[in-house]
């Protein structure tokens, strides 16, 4: 299970950090501040995790080569952006689609780490605990990264995510106290989170709003 979560954390911190990368980029942050973002978004929500379990440092804190591969993934992505910046606009439709197949692919990895570690810290007979921190991992790092350039969170306005990450939570939770196979139980919810969020995106899935006209009719 320890290969399982290593290759996981590793998919999970790539794909995050390239996420904040490109929304760093589109947000015109300098270098540091695509570096910044990158690590927010990949480590916040086990920051905010560990926070909740009690974990003192967070575990980020302990592993220096997670946070080292978000940074060179965020300076490789800046140098590649700097590079073809006169062409980053008119692909700004398919870095979208890119980032958002790499942002899916976080989420996904991170419900799964975020709920294991509930379960390997003595919640495993506590549901809620174990779904609330799969969540919490998988949408944190989202949420600072989009309040840092200064927009609502994208998990709070657009298409399906935290329910997709709150429904993985589950399947999860269920098949690792009932069945006990650690790897089906990843596998399932990883896959469902991942078609919960592509087909979101397809199809424009999105939770009931309220639009409220500000127009006086007085």
């Amino acid at each position: 299970m320890t290969e399982i979560i290593k290759i996981m954390e590793i998919i999970g911190t790539i794909a995050f950090a390239l996420s904040g990368s490109l929304v760093a980029i589109s947000s015109g942050l300098d270098v540091f501040g695509v570096a910044f973002l990158a690590c927010i978004t990949a480590f916040g929500g086990g920051i905010l995790r560990d926070m909740i379990l009690g974990i003192n440092p967070p575990l980020i804190f302990n592993n220096f080569s997670v946070f080292l591969l978000a940074l060179i993934v965020a300076i490789l992505t800046f140098i590649v952006s700097y590079v073809f910046r006169s062409k980053f606009n008119n692909f700004k439709t398919k870095i979208e689609r890119i980032n958002n197949i790499f942002d899916a692919i976080g989420l996904s990895a991170f419900v799964v780490i975020g709920s294991e570690t509930a379960c390997v810290n003595g919640f495993l007979d506590n549901g809620f605990i174990v779904v609330f921190v799969g969540m919490i991992t998988g949408v944190g790092g989202g949420i600072f990264r989009d309040i840092l350039i200064d927009t609502t969170p994208y998990v709070f306005k657009k298409h399906i995510y935290a329910i997709a990450a709150i429904l993985g939570g589950i399947v999860y939770f269920i098949l690792r106290k009932y069945i006990q196979n650690i790897q089906l139980s990843s596998f399932l919810s990883i896959l469902l989170i991942f078609t919960i969020r592509m087909l979101a995106t397809k199809y424009r899935w999105s939770l009931p709003k309220i639009y409220i006209n500000d127009n006086n009719d007085n």
